[in-house]
């Protein structure tokens, strides 16, 4: 791995948190970057233009999205060689979560070049920090696959090690993403849902899957939007857990994917979350 010395003359390339909704999140910092950098590398354009003209930000922009991101990435890294700075950002909130970013920053780094966090908005924490469900341990899925199979066996592979469950969902699946995670889990989860945050109509809905989904069924309006879904899994008391008794005495003699193979064969519970369960007790 390459790394930059002190007397380095190459530029800097800054990730940039912008807004999620509400303008006045926009931090100083992070508008005094976006007006001093050479270059803005941005999600979608015309959507940043808009963002930029409000604060008068005159700087160039490019285009880096999912399908250029891996040939924008030299381009990136060229111009930081000749001394200019160039920043990133998304749509809204933080880059990278669930947004492009990752091969670009990769990239650079490997080369040495100096990359610089500017924090701010992130949908993420700011569902999570006001959503009542425990934030001690939490897993980020970003988006569930879109087919509504594929979308069961994610769920099916939750466990409780992994805290609480955090995705991204569309106005347009969240109804189907409720109904799978109901026939899944059932009412042994909780959920909160955070709709629209920090705009004009942001929503916090909690309780059951049932009762969450109910109301959305009785009011289109509040599946509008973008949202945010948060589900607190069930905690497992191993005494009363046949698989997971023989899971242990499994891992005694075997590896870890054959024991969680065998487990599952034996007991008809998912491969997929014993070995998840597997790991963790490795881990313990």
């Amino acid at each position: 791995m390459v790394t930059q010395s002190d007397n380095d003359v190459r530029g800097t390339f800054y990730i940039v948190a912008t807004p999620i909704g509400n303008l006045d999140d926009f931090t100083d910092r992070a508008k005094r970057v976006l007006h001093e950098v050479d270059y803005i590398a941005a999600e979608d354009t015309r959507h940043s233009k808009r963002l930029m003209n409000h604060f008068g930000i005159d700087t160039k922009l490019f285009a880096l999205h999912d399908h250029n991101e891996r040939d924008k990435a030299a381009y990136i890294a060229s111009l930081l060689s000749e001394g200019k700075n160039v920043a990133l950002i998304s749509d809204a909130g933080t880059p990278l979560i669930s947004d492009p970013g990752y091969h670009v920053v990769n990239y650079l780094r490997q080369e040495g070049h100096k990359v610089t966090p500017v924090p701010g908005p992130s949908a993420l924490i700011t569902a999570l920090c006001a959503s009542g469900l425990p934030t001690d341990r939490f897993s980020f899925v970003g988006f569930l696959p879109a087919k509504s199979k594929s979308r069961r066996d994610e769920m099916s592979s939750w466990v409780p090690s992994l805290g609480t469950v955090v995705f991204y969902e569309s106005t347009h699946r969240i109804l189907d993403c409720l109904a799978d995670l109901e026939a899944v889990w059932g009412d042994r989860v909780q959920v909160a849902l955070a709709r629209e945050l920090t705009k004009t109509f942001e929503t916090f809905l909690s309780g059951s899957v049932s009762e969450i989904k109910q109301i959305l069924e009785d009011d289109s309006n509040q599946t509008r939007g973008e949202f945010v879904m948060m589900v607190s899994l069930p905690a497992v008391e191993e005494d009363h857990s046949e698989a997971l008794k023989i899971l242990k005495i499994l891992l005694k003699e075997l590896p870890v994917k054959q024991a969680a193979a065998l487990a599952a064969e034996i007991t008809g519970e998912k491969k997929n979350a014993l070995y998840k369960q597997a790991l963790a007790m490795n881990e313990e």
